[in-house]
């Protein structure tokens, strides 16, 4: 059977990549602008999940980020199980946002909504609007900012009808300054920790989706644990925010984070400092993400590619903070796994127990 590839799914990272660094490198010529400011850019910034700029005794951090197509899934699952699922796609957008935000250190401050619709009548919906104000603020909790307001644009012929674009943005401070986390210490020995995701999280779904328009009975179809497809793609992505703020307030001087979305587990390599990151014990693959691999079909290597596959954050600590790191999170009620190490030699990734390499020219989204 011909294997099913992220590409065929209709999202193409060589594609859209070229727009990310041509993006940054255009940037770079407006930093002049800040000099009125009184802040300064941090330069090894530019590329990484979040934006930073110094100001005197503190960087402050900023990121707009996007859910993606998952809130078809939840339209869909509306019409088998009557629920709505705007509550968790809240989850999904802020944890979308906030998890990239902090892999720079940043403690988030402020989360701004973008909701963009087709046609106004989509806000007629009351049930729906609730689990979505509700869900957001809960969300906001969890990630330890404000909800400072947004955006709530009819863009009619852009978007289609009875469909919502789910987005938004946050504003961060990394106080005191040394918590500020770009990879400067990032070096050969670090041990790679692998916190848990909670299953697909809000990268992958096209080829999700795509699968579940082929199965005979779509998202009510049931996966291994007898839960429904389209409810197993529901499950809200973790925020890790409170576990990151734990790990330096512990004194865990974290040299990289990463957080695993697009790209998969290839993210593990976006630092631009030639090292080969070797894994050696890999975290159970989430059961969705099992179920998908298995009716796409979707090769291993892709699959490792694109998904989470189990792991949603990445941290790269000293080597005697490993045991700290992992408790830590255990008192989060996150799973967190000593995956590998960082070592000398060219970029690439080396998954052992699956004989899986990804070599650095695999990911390509830093200028």
């Amino acid at each position: 059977m011909k294997k099913l590839t992220y590409k065929q799914s209709g999202v193409d990272y060589d594609a859209m990549d070229p727009l990310k660094r041509m993006a940054q490198i255009e940037g770079q010529k407006t930093v002049k602008n800040l000099k009125f400011s009184g802040f300064q850019e941090y330069k090894n910034s530019r590329g990484e999940s979040a934006y930073v700029v110094e100001g005197k005794d503190s960087y402050f951090a900023c990121v707009e980020e996007g859910l993606g197509t998952k809130s078809l899934i939840a339209d869909d699952m509306r019409s088998v199980t009557g629920k709505t699922y705007y509550d968790s796609l809240a989850q999904d957008t802020v944890a979308m946002i906030v998890n990239d935000l902090i892999t720079v250190g940043a403690q988030p401050i402020t989360v701004l909504a973008y909701w963009a619709v087709g046609n106004s009548n989509w806000f007629n919906d009351k049930k729906r609007m609730e689990d979505l104000t509700k869900g957001w603020a809960h969300a906001c909790n969890l990630a330890e900012a404000s909800w400072g307001g947004g955006e709530t644009p009819t863009l009619k012929g852009i978007i289609k009808t009875n469909i919502i674009d789910l987005a938004g943005a946050a504003f961060g401070i990394i106080k005191p300054k040394q918590r500020l986390t770009l990879g400067d210490e990032l070096q050969a020995g670090d041990a790679i920790i692998l916190f848990q995701s909670s299953g697909i999280h809000a990268n992958g779904l096209t080829i999700a989706r795509k699968i579940g328009s082929n199965l005979p009975k779509k998202y009510a179809t049931k996966i291994s644990d007898g839960e429904m497809y389209g409810e197993a793609l529901l499950n809200p992505t973790i925020i890790y925010t409170s576990l990151i703020r734990q790990l330096f307030e512990e004194g865990i001087r974290i040299h990289y984070m990463v957080n695993i979305t697009g790209h998969g587990w290839r993210k593990i390599m976006r630092h631009s400092k030639n090292f080969t990151y070797r894994i050696r014990s890999i975290p159970p693959v989430p059961k969705v993400i099992q179920f998908i691999m298995n009716k796409g079909p979707v090769d291993i290597k892709e699959a490792y590619a694109n998904f989470n596959m189990g792991a949603g954050f990445a941290v790269f600590v000293p080597q005697k903070d490993i045991k700290k790191t992992i408790k830590i999170a255990e008192q989060n009620h996150i799973k967190a796994y000593n995956a590998g190490s960082v070592e000398k030699g060219q970029k690439q990734i080396i998954i052992e127990p699956l004989k899986i390499v990804y070599k650095g020219d695999l990911l390509k989204v830093k200028a």
